[in-house]
């Protein structure tokens, strides 16, 4: 055969080759036509159907996917059904359980309870046995709820197993024994893994170091410093940031800005929670010139303040008498024009508000609020009065007060139906001085709370055993300036008298009384039942008046 011809049914086959292997490549992309014997296990299980061009897994990412779809899954069942049903669930989950499954699902945080159920169940499945890391999570989770006993169990169980205790086992039991506030079992524990021999973690060193700041060992804590520098391991940018933690809270400015210079010598950028720290210790002990230092390196670096720092940051630098501009280039991630500081548009955006308020975000809400108030910036009214009703809608009183007092902070005359909104969750809620400040203010903005409605929440005070702030309440409501001489009348006196009453005020009760007729409001014939069926004979043909009808119906039951 001639050379060139033969280079020629070279050059064809690789391109025959290449024409088929991409074909076969492509096959897991296609579906399989109904009733077609190629399994789904026969193409994802062909190696050669997982990768493309020089043998690359391309299929790494859906199976990524599909792990993590799967974990949070279990993770909704466990969080979101009673052990009964979501055990159910989990039987009929066509899932191999495996050591790195059930870690992931135990570190997606399920309730503590759920999470330890399902630890026991996941145990006596077929083919499944727990290992070190499964028991260092279960334990982990004990220690964050504070079940101590419970997380010594789990150490114990892991020693009496043969179960391998590692630096990470170590370090969140000791983390979390110091956080109970038991200082010496933490000191225990490190000793005792030092002794089997175990080779600390930077990260061991640094939760150790943190441990030994928090309950005053500083001593001790920069001799186990020296000992990880001494084992050749690197301190992180989290190792630095207890350094600094502790040095700036200590007073010690001038030593956390040279452990910041020294970690960026290192090669280690201080991150956003580093520099939010600083600027907090330094807010709070009015430590400008640092706090000027570490906004230098935030600019720099692109970095932010955390809104509640940014806050803080702007009244220390206010009582300092300092100039805020730099700050502002830091505060929430965008640049605040000099705009004076009661500009609502300074601090956040009215579309900002209004999304939180249609995802019903009401903790979010109340930070920003509480900046607002805390700066005496300004917020519409409407937009105020929005966040009143829809708190209220949802049961977040706690909003709703705080854009109440926002709106008495900047003298706001609110719709009367807002006001009615707060009033009436905080009676049901028995939180009278509360509600009582709501008709007060209402009071004051010329709005009338009625005759009906002034009765109804005496009524509700007399019963919960507050004629005082019922007291209150009548006269908030007759020194209305929309009031008329018509709301202090029959059903009104009545509903105050029959307050003072029940908490047998009766010499109270009394006086009341006299001054009803003093004003010339007429006794309603409620006592007896005969009476009122004898005065309604009398009378046929007579109009009552509303108010009399309306204490017949409320104290007699006509």
């Amino acid at each position: 055969m001639p050379v060139a011809f033969a280079g020629d049914v070279a050059a064809i086959g690789r391109a025959a080759r290449k024409i088929y292997s991409s074909w076969i490549h492509s096959l897991p992309q296609l579906r399989p036509r109904a009733g077609s014997k190629v399994s789904k296990r026969s193409l994802a299980g062909n190696p050669r159907n997982r990768g493309g061009d020089g043998g690359k897994p391309e299929k790494e990412a859906p199976k990524a996917s599909y792990m993590r779809n799967t974990i949070a899954g279990v993770s909704r069942i466990l969080r979101a059904s009673t052990w009964e049903e979501a055990l159910g669930e989990l039987r009929g989950l066509p899932i191999k359980w495996d050591s790195y499954t059930v870690n992931q699902v135990l570190k997606s945080h399920p309730p503590m309870e759920k999470a330890w159920l399902f630890f026991l169940w996941v145990a006596q499945v077929r083919g499944f046995k727990h290992d070190h890391f499964t028991y260092t999570t279960m334990l982990d989770i004990f220690g964050e709820a504070g079940r101590i006993s419970s997380m010594e169990f789990m150490f114990r169980e892991m020693e009496e197993k043969g179960l391998r205790i590692d630096a990470s086992t170590y370090t969140s039991a000791l983390h979390w024994y110091a956080k109970a506030g038991d200082l010496e079992a933490s000191l225990r524990l490190w000793e005792e893994m030092r002794r089997t021999g175990c080779d600390p973690t930077v990260v061991s060193y640094t939760a150790f170091m943190k441990v030994l700041f928090d309950h005053g060992r500083p001593r001790k804590a920069s001799a186990i410093y020296r000992e990880m520098i001494e084992a050749r391991l690197s301190p992180t940018c989290h190792t630095y940031t207890v350094l600094i933690n502790h040095l700036a809270g200590s007073g010690k400015f001038d030593a956390a800005l040279g452990v910041m210079n020294r970690m960026r010598k290192a090669g280690v950028e201080p991150d956003k929670a580093t520099c939010n720290i600083l600027v907090q210790k330094c807010s709070k002990l009015g430590e400008t010139a640092a706090m000027f230092e570490v906004l230098r390196h935030m600019r720099e670096n692109s970095l932010v303040l955390r809104l509640p720092i940014f806050l803080e940051a702007l009244e220390c630098l206010r009582k300092a008498g300092e100039s805020d501009r730099l700050l502002r280039e830091r505060g929430n991630g965008r640049i605040y024009p000099d705009l004076a500081i009661n500009d609502v548009n300074s601090c956040i955006d009215r579309g900002i508000i209004n999304i939180l308020l249609c995802k019903r975000n009401f903790a979010a809400i109340n930070l920003m609020l509480e900046g607002i108030i805390l700066l005496k910036m300004e917020l519409g009214a409407e937009l105020n009065a929005a966040i009143i009703q829809a708190s209220c809608r949802s049961q977040s009183l706690s909003t709703a007060l705080l854009a109440f007092q926002l709106s008495v902070q900047l003298g706001q005359r609110l719709e009367r139906h807002v006001y009615l909104s707060l009033v009436g969750p905080l009676m049901r809620s028995s939180r009278f001085q509360e509600a009582l400040k709501i008709t007060e203010e209402m009071a004051s903005k010329g709005h009338s709370l009625g005759a009906y409605l002034a009765s109804v929440l005496t009524l509700r005070l007399g019963r919960a055993g507050k004629p005082a702030i019922a007291t209150e309440l009548f006269s908030s409501a007759a020194s209305s300036a929309s009031s008329s001489p018509a709301d202090r009348n029959t059903l009104t006196y009545t509903a105050l008298l029959h307050a003072h009453l029940q908490s047998m005020e009766v010499e109270k009760g009394l006086e009341i009384f006299s001054q009803m007729r003093e004003e010339g409001n007429t006794d309603a014939e409620f006592f007896r039942k005969e009476r009122r069926r004898l005065q309604r004979c009398h009378s046929e043909g007579v109009a009552v008046p509303v108010e009399e009808s309306l204490c017949n119906f409320f104290f007699a039951g006509g």
